[in-house]
């Protein structure tokens, strides 16, 4: 028994799945996005209230548990998360999302013998397990607990190749036995998989192996809502499903890349690679008055933020940087990349937090035509997105990757902590051309810096 009718726990899941939609919808523009978020919240708060209403009494008491647990753990975390942690927090919360996808799926094996019923709980043990060991390891990269290189053995395309066979035939066998044994050799095949298949990207594409992971767990959900019977869970999962499936082909073509040569590039050398390595070449510096003579008399100015930025927590400086040249009368837009960052969207979130206003955003096929009359680009912490060597560089392992075309510009300006390359692991020529100027440091305290130099002119 419990407090909720069906037809009123149907009701409310059809609402929780609207608030889902517009939520979706409010989400693929910046200007609506905070609202998107509150209306998905919102349809997330009323799915969890229905389904505790919804329950047997008797399973209350667990969920309450359960609820009181993932509380205890989640809001200090999420409260305490910097800026620069948002993208490790986001792959864990998705990794989490297959991994309990995929048990759920386990514990329902036994009270359903229907084979259609039985191979959803095959796809979403083998998924669930993908995306929860895969967004581990994407987790590590973007922590640099472990290597953000590609991570290669001898004969490894050989073990995935037998991991996933391996893989269909213990699906196979729980699909026609139902043995809680093949189950968990599933779940562990499964791990293997997401490890085999995260550890050869290199850094520079985990923002897009974020996003596929994304996509792995909502299928994984909507199948879960298959073997559940649950209307919500189907709707819920299909829609990021979806979302993350475009999503991450938007994202890889914007590397001029395609998803399989991002994930398998680094078996014939075609992946991007970290690297630690500093440039000893000549380079020209400046001062933080300097830049800011050439700021504040210019016409126009374009502002390119990259992960560096997110790293100094200089969102805010940047803004009002950015308020100060506009009050004479420089014209001041941001050039916003799309794998500008550690995950989709991360300049967007950053400077959101910064109430920048969305007016200002410029996307790169929007800015890219507009470089040629800008006066000064200032690239704050970005490396690879400006790199002309994606044009020029055949060899280069970001060759083909759309980039803004900063080089246009009539001065640039690079905010730089050191001459270490970015994630591609390449050097940037851009930084040695006759018209670029350097001016090293913390990215948060040089915009101060030259914040204070353009009041005083």
């Amino acid at each position: 028994m419990s407090l909720l009718t069906p037809e009123w726990t149907a009701l409310l899941y059809l609402a929780a799945a609207v608030c889902f939609i517009l939520a979706l919808k409010g989400l693929s523009s910046p200007r609506t996005a905070r609202r998107g978020n509150a209306i998905g919240a919102a349809g997330a708060l009323l799915a969890v209230i229905t389904v505790f209403f919804s329950a047997r009494l008797e399973n209350i008491p667990l969920i309450l548990v359960a609820i009181v647990v993932g509380s205890v753990i989640a809001v200090p975390v999420a409260r305490r998360v910097q800026m620069t942690q948002m993208p490790q927090l986001v792959a864990l919360f998705n990794g989490v999302g297959g991994g309990a996808a995929a048990l759920v799926a386990v514990l329902e094996l036994g009270h359903n013998e229907d084979p259609w019923v039985r191979l959803a709980v095959v796809f979403t043990m083998l998924v669930g397990a993908v995306s929860f060991a895969g967004s581990a390891v994407t987790v590590g990269k973007l922590q640099e607990l472990i290597s953000t290189r590609p991570l290669l053995f001898p004969g490894m395309p050989w073990v995935m190749g037998a991991v996933l066979l391996g893989a269909v035939i213990s699906g196979a066998l729980v699909v026609l036995i139902g043995s809680l044994g093949w189950s968990l050799a599933l779940l562990g095949l499964g791990l293997a998989a997401g490890l085999l298949l995260v550890l050869p990207v290199g850094g520079a594409d985990v923002p897009i192996v974020i996003s596929l992971l994304n996509a792995f767990t909502g299928l994984a959900v909507a199948a879960s809502g298959v073997v559940l019977g649950n209307v919500l869970l189907l709707v819920a999962g299909t829609l990021v499903g979806a979302s993350g499936t475009i999503l991450t082909k938007v994202m890889a073509s914007a590397m001029g890349r395609g998803v399989a040569g991002i994930l398998f590039g680094a078996f014939k050398g075609g992946s991007t690679a970290g690297s630690t390595a500093l440039s000893d070449r000549p380079v020209r510096c400046s001062s933080p008055e300097d830049v800011a003579v050439q700021l504040g008399y210019a016409q126009r100015v374009v502002i390119v933020p990259g992960y560096g930025l997110a790293v100094a927590q200089g969102q805010h400086t940047v803004a009002e940087l950015a308020t100060a040249l506009a009050a004479r009368g420089v014209d001041v837009v941001f050039a916003i990349h799309p794998v500008a960052g550690r995950m989709p969207g991360h300049m967007n979130v950053l400077l959101a937090e910064a109430d920048v206003p969305y007016e200002s955003l410029r996307e790169l096929a929007e800015v890219n035509p507009e470089f040629a009359t800008t006066d000064v680009a200032l690239v704050v912490g970005a490396n690879d997105v400006v790199n002309p060597a994606a044009k020029s560089s055949p060899g280069s392992p970001i060759y083909g990757m759309p980039i803004l075309e900063v080089v246009q510009a009539q001065q640039v300006v690079f905010l730089k902590r050191s001459m270490r390359p970015g994630f591609a692991g390449i050097e940037n020529e851009l930084l040695h051309d006759p018209k670029t100027t350097l001016l090293f440091g913390d990215a948060k305290e040089s915009l101060a810096r030259v914040l204070g130099a353009v009041k005083a002119l």
